[in-house]
């Protein structure tokens, strides 16, 4: 029994320690200081992501696609923000999680208008 429990124990830690960082992230526009904030649960397959569709002109936010195609990238810096720890369970779903902390930082940082590419979101 305390053979199964070790060997339970050690799966979880490879587990945690396996897991692609998953968190928050900002594009921004180191000309003018406006920020987009978005998150994956790859944080980094979401960045490189981001920055593919901003090169091929993609991108799903048009103001931000417009400045990129203006400026060019080497005036957008990507940056973490944020990350989201993984819990013990192996099955959890952190979509509402990861969202919740994408909220928290998009109340915290209004990345909206002169300050920002994100649209205000409907409550939910």
């Amino acid at each position: 029994m305390k053979e199964k429990k070790k060997n339970k124990k050690e799966l979880k830690k490879q587990y945690k320690q396996n897991i692609e960082p998953m968190g928050v992230f900002q594009v921004k526009n180191l000309i003018n200081g406006k920020i987009f904030i978005d998150s994956g649960i790859n944080l980094q397959g979401k960045i490189n992501g981001c920055r593919f569709q901003l090169t091929l002109g993609s991108h799903m936010n048009k103001a931000l696609q417009k400045d990129f195609n203006d400026i060019g990238i080497d005036n957008f810096a990507f940056e973490v923000i944020d990350y989201l720890k993984p819990k013990e369970d192996v099955k959890m779903d952190y979509s509402d999680d990861l969202k919740m902390l994408e909220d928290i930082w998009i109340e915290k940082l209004q990345p909206f208008n002169k300050k920002g590419y994100n649209k205000r979101r409907l409550t939910r």
